[in-house]
């Protein structure tokens, strides 16, 4: 841990980057069910852990730390999510394996079980009636999403203030390549 550290603590995720042809066909899928239903703008992923609050160098050694005994692993869609606007991924060990691994590496005591996800839509902003028709028009609009596999070789350190609801504030911090072996 850099000591001499004097930056604010500020809110950082862990996220998973998605390969070129996946995150392409996401921001599609995304900018379609924000014509729809209106929403902020962010980078497709998939979410290892959440809002955390570090010292930045203190966030970045973690995830390079991290990062250093993660090998790229796969990830599959499931299922379009029962809450919010998201895909849910298949928690295979490795999914689950690699969030509990970052999760020791930055000493982070969840509030809820991990579920593995790809939000969609952010819909604090929308009824539980325009999330469930947000939520159709997500299978709708991209009915090969289901079951569609991709390798994760990507890990990002993102600033993710969870009170800036216009998402403008969220930065990338730090990117981490998972090396294979």
């Amino acid at each position: 841990m850099d000591l001499t550290d004097q930056s604010p603590e500020e809110m950082y995720s862990v996220w998973a980057l998605l390969p070129e042809p996946v995150h392409r066909r996401l921001l599609g899928l995304m900018a379609g069910l924000r014509a729809a239903h209106g929403g902020a703008v962010f980078e497709p992923h998939a979410t290892v852990l959440g809002a955390m609050r570090f010292r930045r160098s203190a966030a970045v050694e973690a995830l390079r730390a991290a990062a250093a005994g993660l090998r790229p692993y796969t990830a599959r869609v499931a299922s379009i999510g029962r809450y919010g606007v998201n895909l849910l991924l298949e928690p295979t060990r490795e999914v689950m394996a690699t969030s509990d691994h970052c999760r020791a590496h930055f000493d982070y005591q969840r509030p809820a079980p991990y579920v593995p996800h790809l939000s969609l839509l952010y819909g604090d902003h929308l009824t539980e009636e325009e999330m469930a028709a947000a939520r159709k028009k997500a299978g709708e609009m991209d009915k090969g999403i289901f079951g569609l596999q991709f390798e994760i070789s990507e890990l990002a350190l993102y600033k993710t203030d969870p009170k800036d609801k216009s998402l403008e504030s969220w930065e990338l911090v730090q990117l981490c390549h998972l090396q294979k072996k």
